[in-house]
């Protein structure tokens, strides 16, 4: 019998590696790599760079991450290129496990490239050892593992899992007496209820009952019931408040899942649970529900709908992501892979609008690993169309958090499911830096 060692949760970010698969059940495939070379009309040496995503696994995909890669190359080779040179994109599947993501980092290794962009994987010290070793920059990950916030060769350009769910707290705090939280029993679902209890303790709320789920299972009933219960919706009560007021009760209450891709399948048993049971309220996290699973789950008559949810960005249909959607219809039309609002697309167009600001910043100069880790270290500064704060990666630029000293942007964004979209639920950013130095 294997005895799991779970974290300190008094401690809870001091851990290898904090995971969106935290939040889904993970499986295993086989590494496959493909290339997208510059256009004929460049001139000048190309430019090359990986982009790696898991994809055709039984859990969390992201395929839409090379193929934005991949687009828009397409776009910037039919622009000019960047200062001239051809941009050329290599893929590759890291399928969910250590061995494919090792491979995928000694594949860009051996292929000498400039920067792995944009890029989704869940085993930070599998694939980042090789690129420390090759100095190959690591721009904007999706945020995944706490090594992307610590090693000297990462650039991340949002706040990561951690202040998803420390965000998410916050959020809550604000309208709910009683929190319940439904996550992954797994080491690194171990660390989400600190997390989440860092900001529900800012708004001066108690921490939330922690509710957990087996990684790969199927039913979630009596989670759904467990997570009511808590929340302050007990059939039981209406014997002794009343029906008006176990109702009332239960609206101070809510119910918050990070299941990844499993959410959608917790929150079918939860609908059906709530039957019996007054109504609370439900949120959730990027990466666990997007305005695909919305779409997916009936939209304004679905599960979602009334649904809080914390993200990096700025919802999906507001303005300034025009210019990543004229991308994609000039050059992916019909590629049902890239979805725009999708965290791991939009991920990606950040991270190669950063890496397209660090090439124009070297002028003629060579474009290389140890050219762009300089241009980056030395504090090039990337507006991003007000989607983040203006990124630069300089040691002053960094929140005050002692566990992550890589990171840069803590902002989140606060939406809600409304007539079956995800619209913003207030009109700016929340920074939830204090958050995050109080938790480590």
């Amino acid at each position: 019998m294997t005895v799991r060692r779970r974290p300190r949760l008094t401690r809870p970010l001091k851990t290898a590696t904090i995971t969106v698969t935290a939040l889904a059940a993970i499986a295993t495939a086989a590494v496959g790599c493909g290339a997208i070379p510059g256009s004929s009309g460049e001139s000048g040496e190309p430019v090359t760079v990986m982009t790696w995503a898991p994809d055709r696994t039984e859990a969390t995909d992201m395929p839409g991450m090379p193929a934005m890669a991949r687009a828009y190359a397409r776009w910037v080779n039919d622009h000019g290129g960047l200062n001239g040179r051809p941009l050329k994109v290599l893929t590759c599947n890291d399928h969910n496990d250590s061995v494919g993501a090792a491979n995928c980092a000694r594949r860009a290794v051996k292929a000498n490239v400039a920067a792995v962009v944009g890029s989704y994987s869940q085993h930070g010290q599998a694939f980042l050892s090789p690129l420390e070793a090759a100095g190959i920059p690591y721009i904007g990950g999706y945020g995944l593992t706490e090594e992307e916030f610590v090693s000297p060769t990462s650039f991340p350009v949002n706040g990561g899992v951690v202040a998803l769910l420390a965000g998410n707290g916050r959020q809550l705090a604000r309208d709910c007496e009683r929190v319940s939280l439904v996550r992954p029993d797994t080491l690194a679902g171990d660390l989400l209820p600190g997390l989440l209890n860092a900001g529900l303790a800012q708004g001066h709320r108690k921490p939330a009952t922690d509710i957990l789920a087996a990684e790969d299972s199927g039913d979630y009933s009596r989670q759904a019931e467990q997570a009511l219960k808590a929340a302050g919706a007990d059939p039981s009560l209406v014997s002794t408040l009343g029906r008006e007021g176990a109702s009332e009760r239960a609206r101070e209450g809510c119910v918050t899942a990070a299941l990844g891709d499993r959410t959608d399948g917790f929150f079918d048993s939860f609908r059906r649970a709530q039957e019996d049971h007054q109504k609370v309220r439900i949120s959730s996290v990027l990466g666990s529900v997007d305005q695909t699973s919305v779409d997916r789950t009936g939209g304004a008559s679905g599960p979602y709908e009334g649904a809080y949810v914390t993200s990096w960005y700025p919802a999906a249909d507001d303005a300034r992501w025009d210019p990543m959607r004229r991308v994609i219809r000039e050059e992916a039309f019909g590629d049902h892979r890239i979805d725009p609002a999708n965290a791991g697309v939009q991920t990606t167009w950040i991270a190669y609008t950063v890496f397209k600001k660090v090439v124009e910043s070297l002028g003629d100069g060579e474009v290389t690993a140890r050219t762009v880790t300089r241009a980056l270290n030395d504090g090039v500064r990337v507006g991003t169309g007000g989607l983040t704060p203006t990124l630069s990666w300089r040691f002053e630029d960094t929140v005050a958090a002692s566990e992550f000293p890589r990171l840069v942007n803590a902002n989140v964004t606060y939406q809600v499911v409304r007539d079956g979209r995800l619209v913003a639920a207030r009109k700016s950013a929340v920074d939830v830096s204090r958050t995050l130095e109080e938790a480590s």
